[in-house]
């Protein structure tokens, strides 16, 4: 479902990612950890489409993302790939809702349709009863899962998580990583989640340890074969 080939990038002089290959398969939860600079979080933005790779090819769902323009990479990426942040980046002036509904505005889905789906989403999360309090009203878990609700939205590929659990205590923790494998067994949802977090990293199908911008161990073949 999503190939990466030969991918390099530097910043100025510093080589960042040395030539990373890598698989991943539909309905895989696959954790990233590595020491800090060993070029997790750069190899995530590359394979969201946030940043460009200096060499190399990126494949989701069979689309070669180098090739499309900017205006055509933008809907592919808001169509195929959630992002879920360890801030949640909420907009604070919105709503939970309005916050779920924006990347299925963006989508240009009808105003009406965007607002049920929404709903559904929070509904899912269990959060209904929280749809209309801003982010300020809402606790730290009951954000980050109105943040997966919004990365789930527009029904992505993928969802890629940075961090998701790092701002979370020690309960609210164990529900996030839980909720992901229960999106992967309800919706056959894939993620990619670079962490610190151990024990999420053990509970993954697959772990890449990544060092020194190459990918040093890969615990385990993909789940399901491309």
């Amino acid at each position: 479902m999503i190939r990466l080939e030969g991918i390099t990038k530097s910043f100025g002089q510093l080589q960042v990612l040395k030539g990373i290959d890598l698989e991943i398969g539909k309905g895989e939860i696959v954790s990233i950890v590595g020491p800090s600079g060993a070029g997790k979080t750069t190899l995530l933005q590359i394979m969201g489409t946030l940043d460009k790779p200096d060499a190399g090819k990126i494949f989701i769902n069979d689309t070669e993302v180098g090739g499309l323009g900017e205006k055509d990479l933008a809907m592919f990426r808001n169509r195929e790939i959630g992002f879920v942040f360890q801030f949640h980046q909420l907009l604070p002036e919105f709503t939970a809702l309005e916050n779920v509904m924006i990347p299925a505005l963006i989508h240009h889905e009808p105003s009406g349709r965007a607002k049920k789906n929404a709903l559904e989403m929070l509904d899912f999360m269990g959060l209904s009863a929280r749809a209309l309090h801003k982010p300020a009203q809402l606790s730290g878990g009951e954000k980050q899962r109105v943040a997966v609700a919004r990365a789930l939205i527009n029904h992505p590929s993928v969802i890629l998580a940075d961090e998701p659990s790092g701002s979370l205590d020690t309960m609210n923790k164990a529900e996030l990583h839980k909720l992901f494998f229960d999106l992967r067994d309800r919706l056959g949802q894939t993620f990619v989640i670079v962490t610190h977090d151990e024990g999420l990293a053990l509970q993954t199908d697959r772990t890449i340890h990544m060092l020194d911008g190459c990918i040093h161990i890969d615990t385990a073949e993909p789940v399901v074969q491309i």
